[in-house]
């Protein structure tokens, strides 16, 4: 029986597989990669647009020329003549009232005013001064009115008279002492005034 000799194998081990395909490419990409994002950070990233706009050349702005402005003359001396003017008018003078429109002003506070002195003179105290102080008040309005001319001055001379004889009348009702003089006093007064309009 014949035995099979064992063959002598050589075995090599196996070469290495070159990798420099594989890093070429890894290399290549990461440089996609790098672009890409480079790209994108270029147009995310927001441009300052505040910034001074694109200026004239010089020569461009030294050729242009101004405008031609008008001259003062011009614009100074042109006036529209056809216009029409208004004359110019002066208000109206105010009528100077007759005394007997005056008086039918004026005689409604004046016959208060003797209503209230009588009144005064059969009060006192608290009272008492109330209605003189309404009758302060009505010689205010009777100064405030326009009298003729021909008793304007008689008119504001005796209104300021009558106010006087009526803060002394106060004065005395609020003091508590006797008023009879001061009240006479204010009587005259306004009777003065009530001539002057012919009541």
């Amino acid at each position: 029986m014949n035995e099979q000799k064992p063959e002598a194998v050589w075995v090599f081990p196996e070469e290495p597989k070159r990798r420099g395909g594989r890093i070429a490419l890894i290399i290549v990409l990461v440089v996609v990669v790098l672009v890409i994002a480079a790209g994108l950070a270029v147009l995310l990233i927001p441009h300052n647009t505040d910034g001074p706009g694109p200026t004239a050349s010089p020569s461009t702005s030294q050729t242009s020329s101004p405008a031609p402005s008008p001259s003062p003359s011009t614009t100074s001396t042109i006036a529209p003549t056809d216009l029409p003017t208004a004359p110019a008018t002066t208000p109206p003078p105010v009528p100077d009232p007759s005394v007997t429109q005056f008086r039918g002003q004026v005689q409604p506070r004046l016959d208060d005013g003797s209503t209230g002195l009588d009144m005064v003179q059969r009060t006192s105290g608290d009272q008492a001064v109330q209605v003189v102080d309404s009758l302060q008040n009505d010689a205010q309005n009777l100064a405030g009115q326009a009298a003729p001319d021909s008793i304007r001055q008689a008119w504001g001379d005796g209104v300021n008279a009558y106010s006087t004889k009526l803060q002394a009348l106060r004065s005395a009702l609020s003091a508590g002492s006797d008023a009879s003089g001061a009240l006479a006093d204010a009587r005259t007064a306004l009777g003065n005034l009530r001539s002057l309009v012919g009541l």
